[in-house]
């Protein structure tokens, strides 16, 4: 279908498939952070007559801004410092299910919910938020689970399938096959000319990645249960990724495959929701169904790889081809059980609420997004540990006027 600026969805891209209690209070921390805690845990609760019903949360390329998309509009918000961006909100009815930034420039991508929506389900909208309307659309035959944008590309993934699309002309460059996947699981690298794509494959527990520039596709054997999240370093070449099991993350080397490191979040089962790296890759933030944000502190320098074999002592056999290990020091060691000495650091939320985490601009930071509406930055001590202090907490949903 053709746009007012000359932009089409391909017609090839038409898809086949059916497309078928108690609020816990934050840990109570040390003088001076006390009386900041005391004031987030007041604000937890959602505002009286507050009605607006949050549909997705996510966060830019670079962490610096996140969307919201909800029963009537999407807004976008700045980190640091936490503010309000703009607001789009759609008096006829327009419940948005899906709101992927590029960066902080005004393209957005756009994907109708199922019900009170501006959009269909089915069609990835185009949005330019100068001319405050939509420029273009992607259409297809089954709903939308997601979209990941990058500068030179688009993705949208529907739940057996992924679509690769040129940004300037919308032309299909790629289609990928996947095992059923209603998250809309995918991740994609944001290094200019080194495009990387992670995606479930054909097999329960199974990651494909797509090298683009070296035109090589990698299939990882990562878990023996389905895979729940995904996170890429900034580069593309570290893959973090956790099963449905919930109680070990593994990273992985994108480039051979190999499992360089496993970080154990508990004993028990528990949905995991989000992953992210740090900048540097040496941290890696894990929230879950269990109410705990968690991070692990990566030990190995994963600049330098080698083939020194690590022992199998996981949830769970990893093939043969993806235990190469990373550094010689490392060598014999693969269950990282985290505790304090380890420089492992919690945050505690809502169990069974859901979270988004990433690290901040702020040294040491964790920005937690939570689908009740709320906003924290934390700080952590790498060295020592402990619980996180809370450097700021906001409820973004709040009605205008209140405090």
């Amino acid at each position: 279908m053709s746009s007012d600026d000359g932009f089409q969805s391909d017609p090839d891209a038409a898809d086949h498939d059916d497309g078928s209690g108690d609020d816990p209070a934050p840990p109570l921390l040390p003088s001076p952070r006390a009386r900041a805690q005391a004031q987030a845990q007041a604000l937890l609760s959602p505002p009286p007559g507050q009605v607006l019903s949050l549909l997705h949360l996510s966060f830019n390329q670079d962490f610096g801004c996140f969307a919201v998309g909800t029963d009537n509009g999407f807004r976008i918000y700045n980190c640091d410092p936490f503010r309000e961006i703009f607001r789009r909100d759609f008096d006829s009815g327009g419940g948005i299910a899906v709101v992927e930034m590029l960066f902080r420039c005004n393209i957005l991508a756009l994907v109708g919910s199922g019900s009170n929506a501006m959009y269909p389900v089915n069609k990835v909208m185009i949005w330019d938020d100068h001319q405050s309307r939509c420029i273009g659309e992607l259409s297809f035959r089954s709903e939308v689970k997601s979209v990941k944008l990058r500068r030179d590309r688009i993705v949208v993934i529907l739940l057996q399938k992924i679509y690769v699309y040129n940004f300037a002309d919308l032309k299909l460059l790629h289609q990928i096959e996947t095992i059923a996947n209603p998250r809309g699981l995918c991740v994609v690298s944001q290094s200019s000319g080194q495009m990387v794509l992670v995606c479930p494959g054909l097999q329960k527990g199974q990651v494909r990645v797509e090298h683009y520039a070296s035109k090589r596709t990698k299939f990882i054997m990562a878990h023996d249960s389905r895979i729940t999240a995904f996170a890429l370093s900034q580069d593309g070449r570290l893959l973090a990724t956790a099963s449905s099991k919930g109680t070990l993350v593994r990273v992985f080397n994108t480039i051979d495959g190999s499992l360089l490191q496993e970080v154990r979040r508990g004993a028990g089962r528990a949905e995991i929701y989000s992953l992210a790296f740090s900048s540097t890759a040496q941290c890696l933030a894990v929230s879950s169904d269990e109410g705990t944000v968690r991070v692990f502190s990566l030990k190995a320098d994963f600049g330098t790889l080698n083939n020194d074999r690590l022992h199998n002592t996981s949830e769970s056999h990893v093939s043969s081809s993806s235990m190469i290990s990373s550094l010689s020091f490392m060598k014999g060691v693969l269950l990282w059980s985290f505790s304090s000495e380890w420089s492992v650091a919690q945050f505690r939320l809502h169990e069974g609420l859901q979270y988004v985490v990433a690290f901040g601009d702020w040294k040491n930071t964790v920005l937690i997004l939570g689908m009740d509406g709320s906003f924290y930055r934390c700080q952590f001590d790498p060295m020592t540990g402990g619980e996180m202090t809370l450097l700021e907490y906001y409820n973004f949903l709040k009605p205008e006027g209140t405090l």
